[in-house]
């Protein structure tokens, strides 16, 4: 499964470099800059069995810049590089809660249509290397935390769906989806009473989704070349 996800990354990556000039008129590269709110969730299975996420809400620490380039006035295509907040909270059982992080650098493949000055829809594949790793535990109002750079209880790599639209003020809202678990379910951790390996995150799938809103992520349009 993971290596038909990497191959189709690999893929969206080539068609995104070889993708043609729809007309020899007047093409336009730019940069623009943005930051963006997360409202996220996870679709969830412990031993097979669905449970429930809580939202999550994470306004800071989400930024990108965009390379865009416009074909024309309709259709343009971008890439570019960011960093995420992303991560989801659920309730293991009735006393425990558990809370996930992860900051991701992610670097972006899509495309946009639309009037590109003021509507617009956009959709693409993003693919994420996670750099750093927060886990949190609460038990009846008890807190402990565990925080790693680079940690192996998540995949060295997320792959990742988005489609969104902007509005004409810059507004932008996002829809993603991370095709990738969350963990890395044969991360191996010794048991600090027994002494014996086992693996955490086994029987746990998640898949986590998020919507955000963003402001002025495709807007700072400054430099234009012409195409003979």
């Amino acid at each position: 499964m993971m290596k038909n996800i990497n191959n189709i990354s690999i893929l969206i990556a080539l068609l995104f470099l070889m993708c043609p000039r729809a007309l020899k008129a007047q093409d336009k590269f730019y940069t623009s800059t943005g930051m963006e709110m997360q409202f996220s969730w996870a679709v969830i299975k412990q031993n097979g069995i669905e449970a429930s996420s809580i939202m999550r809400w994470a306004p800071v620490f989400n930024i990108q810049t965009f390379f865009n380039y416009d074909l024309n006035e309709n259709f343009g295509v971008f890439s570019g590089i960011g960093i995420r907040n992303v991560g989801f909270i659920y309730d293991e059982d009735e006393y425990t809660r558990k809370k996930y992080r992860t900051y991701n650098l992610g670097v972006p493949f899509g495309i946009k249509a639309g009037n590109l000055k003021k509507l617009m829809v956009f959709a693409g594949y993003e693919i994420e290397f996670p750099f750093t790793y927060k886990e949190k535990t609460i038990i009846n109002e008890q807190k402990s935390k565990y925080k790693v750079w680079f940690s192996g209880r998540v995949p060295v790599v997320y792959n990742t769906l988005f489609v969104g639209v902007q509005l004409p003020k810059g507004l932008n809202l996002k829809f993603k989806y991370y095709l990738t678990n969350f963990f890395d379910k044969d991360f191996v951790e010794i048991d600090q009473d027994s002494g014996e390996p086992f693996k955490p995150y086994e029987s746990l799938d998640v898949n986590i989704l998020f919507i955000s809103l963003g402001m002025n992520l495709f807007k700072d349009k400054d430099f234009y070349f012409e195409v003979d």
